[in-house]
């Protein structure tokens, strides 16, 4: 909410300039004499001055169409298209990269859940050999051993298969189905990041379109205020100060339009690239026209809400998990692991010298038991627990920090949600002011300050009144998003 304050400032600061021209204007519009009873009417209020039951959403409608579409060099744009909020979420979870790189992790864990499994699945291999030894070799060393120097060929198959590794090899599996949880809890949560930004981003954008209506009008109605005052000066009705205090007002509401109208751009390029658009693309933005809900009474029911469904929470609950599950594989290594193994194939070369058969086959069981290999199991193991232990702390830092957040956007919706209330009713007495110095001004009691002095308030609380319902909107969004619950 940056830009509200900015327009502040520059509306503030164009208010200390009528209170300082008061005096002298007065004095000069007492001193004209006749001139007074002369003076032209106020101009009228058109889009400006908006009553307590105009929407906000009317206002932006009304100035979307005469917003121009920049002209970016190297960029190509798309006019005015139609687009709420419901509309952005959904393309920026169609579109966004983010949601694509969640996903193809996800599936990416699966495959090493198969790659996990297949440990417990038996290994088939198929095996052809031919041989060329010299005459009479029976003794070798290394890989080669002798029988492998009986010159011959075959072909046969090999089986192996785990019997038992007294639960290593299962809690591996275990382990990274629970790391896939993990995967798919963490690419929930990326499309509530997305969804958040995009709530984001439109209501920036929306509170930016609001702004810049506010500021078209304004400028609309300042140069109204020059052109009839430049006329009384020509006329010697009034002096050539009243005429350059018009000016001044003109030329700040100029400045105002052209701050509104670059946020507008910049709001509306973070809005494009969170919905994955890399064209530049102009929308005119639609507000609910429903009621503003009130925010949930009770916090601690938002927080139960949110250890219930934040993704992010979920995620880490299933990292520890699977560091506890790697923990115990880990601890497993020193155990034996027992296998089962066959052979089956034939000869049909060079078997007839030394077998009766060309077959051969055989089936055994080996069991492979850990001795010593210089204490590296026994440091995996204690390093497994330690990063089992550091995953529990991580799931508890979580939830201190999902109570402090939960707690803080109910406490900044509960506030701008009375802000509403509160700039609602400032847009009223200020409608009311300016209806009262409009009046003053066209029976001749008031200088042309007292009317710049009430415009400049109507503008101000306009955008202060837009800013407070966009915001209440964000923090509601802020809000679902802390609790976990999509939209």
């Amino acid at each position: 909410m940056g830009k509200s304050r900015n327009y502040t400032i520059r509306l503030s600061a164009l208010a200390v300039g009528c209170f300082c021209l008061s005096p002298l204007l007065s004095a000069q519009v007492l001193g004209s004499g006749t001139g007074a009873a002369q003076l032209p009417s106020a101009p009228v209020q058109q889009a400006l001055q908006i009553s307590s039951s105009t929407s906000l959403q009317q206002l932006a409608q009304a100035a979307a169409p005469a917003v121009p579409t920049p002209q970016m060099a190297g960029t190509n744009t798309v006019g005015n298209l139609v687009l709420t909020r419901e509309q952005a979420e959904q393309i920026a979870l169609k579109n966004n990269p983010r949601i694509s790189v969640s996903q193809l992790l996800a599936l990416a864990q699966h495959q090493v859940v198969r790659v996990t499994r297949s440990g417990e699945l038996p290994t088939l291999t198929g095996n052809l050999t031919a041989v060329q030894a010299d005459d009479a070799s029976r003794l070798s060393a290394g890989y080669l051993s002798a029988s492998r120097l009986l010159e011959h060929a075959g072909m046969g198959v090999e089986l192996d298969q785990l019997l038992t590794d007294f639960g290593r090899t299962p809690n591996l599996v275990a382990s990274s189905k629970l790391q896939e949880k993990a995967q798919i809890a963490n690419s929930e949560a990326t499309q509530q990041d997305i969804v958040l930004a995009a709530d984001m981003a439109f209501y920036s954008a929306l509170e930016a379109q609001a702004t810049l209506a506010v500021a078209t009008q304004t400028v609309n109605t300042r140069q109204t205020v020059v052109d009839q005052v430049g006329a009384l000066t020509k006329s010697n009705l009034r002096s050539v100060l009243d005429l350059s205090f018009a000016q001044v007002n003109l030329s700040q509401a100029k400045l105002l339009q052209l701050d509104a109208q670059n946020n507008l751009d910049a709001s509306m390029t973070q809005l494009n690239a969170v919905l994955g658009y890399q064209r530049m693309r102009m929308y005119r933005l639609v507000d609910s026209t429903d009621q503003l809900p009130v925010p949930p009474a009770s916090v601690d029911a938002l927080v139960a809400l949110a250890f219930q469904q934040r993704p992010d929470l979920q995620a880490l609950t299933y990292n520890q998990q699977s560091a506890q599950k790697y923990s115990r594989a880990q601890h497993e290594q020193l155990l034996p692991s027992i296998s089962a193994m066959g052979v089956v194939g034939g000869t049909p070369v060079g078997s007839s010298q030394y077998f009766n058969s060309n077959w051969y086959g055989a089936v055994g069981v080996n069991m492979s038991v850990p001795v010593f290999n210089g204490f590296r199991y026994n440091a995996e193991a204690s390093q497994a627990s330690l990063e089992a232990r550091a995953a529990q702390e991580r799931v508890r830092d979580m939830q201190d920090r999902i109570v402090r957040d939960v707690r803080t956007a109910w406490l900044a919706a509960n506030a701008d949600f009375l802000r509403v209330s509160v700039t609602q009713e400032l847009l009223k007495e200020a409608n009311m002011a300016l209806s009262l110095a409009q009046t003053r001004y066209q029976l001749g009691l008031s200088s042309i300050v007292e009317l710049s002095q009430a415009q400049l308030q109507q503008t101000q609380a306009a955008i202060s009144d837009a800013n407070a319902r966009y915001r209440y909107q964000l923090a509601l969004s802020s809000l679902k998003f802390q609790t976990g619950t999509r939209p």
